[in-house]
């Protein structure tokens, strides 16, 4: 058995908040959890975009998600699940004025290759981008693998990330 405080947990530099992982402190070997909070206007991910091989559960706990979707957007409130199977793109947000209290779920533990579409001002489209953890390793960055372009750029706590 393996017990944890989510409170005593690091945050991860996310589109979120609060983003903690769960998975590894917990020891689980098959699936994947986060504990995600959102100020209004967060994201639970850093693009629109799809698992390969991992199925995908949010649990919201207080405020309401609006997940982007293939069919358009979904509300998703407090004490309501959304599941998102392999393949199937999508992105949370917290669109509301409270905020968003959640956890994501996903099976199995490895994604598989993932697609990240977000918008590049040079391609004048979306793209599939590329995540990396920039030079001096305090931020994470989109960048786009059509062409390079910067598309995002996030640090620990900050928001929204997004390149206008």
């Amino acid at each position: 058995m393996d017990r944890i405080a989510v409170d005593d947990l690091d945050d991860s530099i996310q589109a979120a908040a609060v983003m903690r992982h769960l998975t590894e402190p917990l020891g689980t070997t098959d699936f994947a959890m986060n504990y995600y909070e959102l100020e209004p206007g967060d994201s639970f991910a850093f693009a629109y975009h799809s698992h390969e091989v991992q199925e995908e559960v949010f649990y919201v706990i207080e405020g309401t998600a609006t997940f982007e979707t293939e069919s358009g957007p979904v509300e998703v409130g407090p004490d309501e699940a959304i599941r998102f199977g392999r393949e199937e793109f999508q992105r949370g947000w917290n669109r509301g004025d409270e905020r968003v209290v959640a956890l994501a779920l996903g099976a199995p533990l490895e994604y598989g290759d993932q697609v990240k579409l977000r918008y590049c001002p040079e391609c004048a489209e979306e793209t599939d981008n590329e995540l990396d953890r920039a030079d001096d390793e305090e931020a994470v960055v989109a960048c786009c693998k059509e062409c390079g372009t910067e598309t995002g750029r996030w640090y620990r706590g900050s928001m929204p990330g997004e390149v206008p």
